[in-house]
């Protein structure tokens, strides 16, 4: 790991672990031929869904919130070469897939046997990927932050920390104060039990969902950070420091969740 340096961060000490947690979300989800899931049009979940599934032999289909746009996305274009088959909900039944009357349309549509992982890929298998990542980390810290959207890394985290150790998770959107009930169910699913050594904060998503601002632009010019997401979460972790809302010594494990898009 490599530590980040920066006067604002005084007597905090902040370490960048680069874990891709696509696949540790996918580890436990992938005992299925055929698997279905959904994303948006830059989903990284997609893409990560698309290379398990050529990778381990397993039919995908990705359900895209939205319209049809051709030529495709580098994203798209990605998992369609990696064999996912694409397909395309309307905003309006995109936002209601978790129901029911959805669901059974497209069990109708896919067949009966297939898997259906939800966007994000956040559910009780990938709750128990993500525990293991405490585990692997060699350095002594006191704190691990990870960008949070739909709060499934962050659930698995807080299981996985040995004893005394905290998490702490940065909402990527706005409104995202639901986070805290969702973390807890994502626990209760994996495990029967919730844990209390984590925590949300609502106070970094930058105008919302994939957005920026000029402050937020500049912050990832400066330190090179890959991805919007981790951006809102290092840029949390700095105005914190200089606000002295971690003790004087406190060592953090940064999570840098994500990786580039490979080149086609």
């Amino acid at each position: 790991m490599e530590e980040l340096l920066d006067p604002g961060l005084g007597r905090v000490r902040v370490f960048l672990k680069h874990d891709d947690n696509k696949p540790r979300k996918l580890k436990y989800n992938l005992g299925h031929p055929r698997l279905l899931t959904f994303g948006g049009a830059y989903s990284n979940h997609i893409r990560a869904v698309a290379e398990a599934g050529r990778r381990h032999g397993i039919e995908t289909i990705g359900v895209i919130r939205g319209e049809e746009h051709l030529p495709l996305n580098p994203s798209l274009a990605h998992a369609v070469a990696c064999g996912m088959t694409i397909t395309y909900l309307d905003r309006a039944s995109y936002r209601l897939k978790h129901t029911e009357e959805v669901l059974a349309g497209l069990r109708a549509r896919w067949g009966q046997d297939i898997a259906i992982l939800p966007e994000g890929g956040s559910n009780a298998a990938a709750v128990r990927g993500c525990a293991e990542l405490p585990g692997e980390i060699g350095t002594d810290y006191d704190v691990i932050c990870c960008p949070a959207g739909t709060g499934g890394t962050l659930a698995g985290i807080s299981a996985g920390l040995p004893e005394g150790k905290r998490a702490l998770g940065f909402a990527v959107l706005k409104g995202a104060g639901f986070l805290n009930g969702e973390v807890a169910r994502l626990q209760q699913e994996a495990y029967g039990r919730t844990w209390a050594n984590w925590s949300v904060n609502l106070d970094y998503h930058f105008g919302g969902y994939a957005k920026s601002t000029p402050t937020l632009d500049r912050f990832i010019a400066k330190f090179r950070v890959e991805g919007v997401y981790v951006a809102k979460m290092l840029y949390g972790i700095l105005d914190l420091a200089r606000q002295d809302a971690f003790a004087p010594g406190t060592r953090i494990v940064a999570v840098i969740t994500g990786r580039p898009l490979p080149r086609l």
